[in-house]
C-alpha cells in the first residue's frame, strides 16, 4: 500500500471574513481545505459533479456552441474546462474568483489535472467577487455556473449568501439572456432555495450526480432556466 504523503504548499486568505484556505498536495492529487471545517473544500481527486454542472447547463441552451458563459469561482478548474468542452470556438468563459492565491494555484501544476484551462484564449479570469458581475451586464450570458462554496448557505464564505437571496437571484434572472441558464453547484438539497428559485421566474430541473464517475457521494445541482 502506497504510504499517504500530505504536503502544505501554500495558505490564502479569503477576503471578507477573515477565513484561511490552506492548499495540500496529497500523493498525486491536490486538494483545498478551510481551516475550521472538517475535510476537503474541493480535491482534483473528485470533479464529476463540477464536470456535471457546465456539462448539463450548457446543454439546455438553444445555441451551445456560441454560449457565453460565467462561472463563479475558478476552484481547480473543472468547471471551466468542461464549459470550455462544451461551447465552440467563438463561444466565451468569463470566471470571477475572490481568492487571488486561487488564480495562482491554477496557473501552477494543479492546472494540469484540468488541462490548464485558463491557457485556452476563450476563457478570461477576472479576480472579484461574481456578484458584481452579474449586476454589471443585463442580458450578458447565456448560463451562469455557480460553485462559490457548499451551496446556498454560504458555509465558508457568509457573503456568498447574497448570490442565493431573492435580491441575487433576481439579479442572475435579469443577467441572463432568453432561455438562459443559472446552474448552482451543492453538497445538498435545499427545498426553501427551490421554492425561491420559482417565485423568482425561473424553471427548475433538479438533479443529484456523482461526485466521481458512478460511484460514492452524491451531490445536489439545480438547472434554473429563464423563459424568451
Amino acid at each position: 500500500m502506497k504510504m499517504r504523503t500530505n504536503t502544505l504548499l501554500d495558505t490564502a486568505k479569503i477576503p471578507g471574513n477573515g477565513g484561511e484556505l490552506r492548499f495540500f498536495k496529497r500523493n498525486d492529487d491536490y486538494s483545498i481545505e478551510v481551516v475550521g471545517i472538517q475535510g476537503d473544500l474541493m480535491t482534483t481527486a473528485l470533479h464529476g459533479s463540477e464536470d456535471a454542472l457546465a456539462e448539463m447547463a450548457i446543454r439546455k441552451l438553444p445555441d451551445p456552441r456560441n454560449a457565453r458563459v460565467l462561472v463563479g469561482g475558478l476552484g481547480m478548474g473543472f468547471t471551466l474546462a468542461a464549459a470550455l468542452k462544451h461551447i465552440g470556438p467563438k463561444g466565451e468563459v468569463v470566471v470571477a474568483e475572490l481568492v487571488p492565491e486561487v488564480v495562482k494555484w491554477n496557473q501552477g501544476p494543479m492546472g494540469e489535472r484540468s488541462g490548464d484551462p485558463m491557457l485556452d484564449p476563450r476563457a478570461s479570469v477576472r479576480v472579484m467577487d461574481v456578484t458584481e458581475i452579474i449586476r454589471a451586464e443585463k442580458g450578458g450570458y447565456d448560463a451562469i455556473l455557480l460553485d462559490t462554496d457548499n451551496g446556498p448557505e454560504g458555509l465558508t464564505q457568509s457573503a456568498n449568501s447574497r448570490l442565493y437571496s431573492m435580491k441575487g437571484l433576481h439579479n442572475a434572472f435579469r443577467a441572463l439572456r432568453p432561455n438562459g441558464v443559472l446552474a448552482i453547484w451543492s453538497t445538498h438539497s435545499d427545498a426553501p432555495f427551490s421554492r425561491r428559485l420559482a417565485e423568482v421566474g425561473f424553471r427548475i430541473d433538479e438533479q443529484k450526480v456523482f461526485a466521481h464517475r458512478d460511484k460514492g457521494t452524491k451531490h445536489h445541482l439545480w438547472f434554473a432556466q429563464r423563459g424568451k
